[in-house]
């Protein structure tokens, strides 16, 4: 198991260098130019000389590899991410402000998602062709068909509209008090969450059907053991390995889906900072966030791989 483990932390090196460059590299392909937008904004007279300075005291002028060796190597040997462009914040001390935020709306909405998708997707394929099973897949392919956008719209504006009811402008933390915390973020969260539920209890549904037609099955079923024995001791080990990796997949889209929904719900967390950053080619700002993010996808993928090799022993073996 350790040989297999440092294996996947090896071939985390060259991935990590090759989306390291790949951001650095698409974020300076955004139309716009940050030099243009800040002198505009700020009523910068539009001289030559004074673009020429404000471009070398951003460090601009210097060529493209050079500004990228200085990004990288500040990250790997320094921990530093760079500062914004427009405020002079470090970029480190922005995403960890925003990003407690944004993996609170996240591990809500995945939660959320997992107690429906899960049982969902079991009892579906347990009561296959059953009206259970039927009602399963349509709620299945509402999820995947209605964006989450719309819902969370739907969400914010009915309540208003009908009782006057609308969500908390100002971000309550967990630590201040939990129950109006929780209130603020339930809804949101919960939006992500059948966002993400639809392909998980598909992906469920067809596993467990799966698992349940070998012939270890049959075996346990024509010994005369209970269902619930057979579906957790026998089934479920099985047919939840797909089922992981969909997950862990899914897991990096929390970061887009909440761009959009912390807009809509007005939650001040990494989609807010990514969407103003945008708009303002910040480009330090967004090439931390989307590294963070990238990194985050790696993190993910190794530990979906540990818990393959843990499930299943010749994974590692091979």
């Amino acid at each position: 198991m350790l040989r297999y483990l440092i294996r996947r932390l090896v071939a985390l090196v060259p991935t990590f260098l090759l989306a390291s460059v790949i951001v650095f590299s698409a974020i300076r392909l955004i139309p716009g130019n940050t030099i243009d937008m800040m002198m505009s904004q700020n009523d910068i007279s539009a001289s030559v000389q004074t673009r020429e300075d404000l471009i070398k005291a951003l460090g601009l002028d210097q060529p493209v590899l050079v500004q990228y060796w200085h990004w990288i190597s500040s990250i790997v040997f320094h921990g530093d991410f760079g500062r914004s462009l427009w405020t002079g914040d470090s970029v480190t001390r922005l995403v960890a402000e925003r990003m407690p935020i944004t993996l609170y709306l996240g591990v809500l909405a995945m939660i959320f998602a997992l107690l429906i998708a899960l049982p969902v997707g079991i009892i579906s394929a347990i009561r296959q062709n059953k009206p259970v099973d039927y009602l399963g897949r349509v709620f299945a392919i509402t999820a995947l068909s209605v964006p989450p956008f719309w819902l969370g719209t739907l969400v914010v504006v009915v309540p208003a509209m009908l009782w006057g009811i609308a969500p908390t402008v100002q971000y309550v933390r967990l630590t201040d008090d939990p129950l109006l915390s929780l209130r603020q973020m339930v809804p949101p969260a919960i939006v992500l969450g059948i966002a993400l539920s639809g392909v998980t209890m598909r992906m469920t549904r067809t596993m467990v059907l799966e698992v349940m037609r070998q012939d270890y099955v049959r075996t346990a079923w024509s010994k005369g053991l209970d269902e619930r024995t057979v579906v957790l001791r026998h089934v479920l080990k099985n047919a939840l390995l797909p089922v992981i990796t969909i997950v862990g997949l899914q897991l990096p889209l929390l970061i887009g889906g909440a761009v959009v929904i912390e807009q809509i719900f007005v939650i001040s967390g990494m989609g807010q900072l990514l969407l103003m950053a945008v708009s303002q080619r910040d480009y330090p700002v967004i090439t931390g966030i989307f590294l963070l993010v990238g990194v985050g996808v790696m993190t993910i993928n190794l530990l979906v791989d540990i818990s393959y090799a843990l499930l299943d022993p010749k994974i590692r073996q091979g």
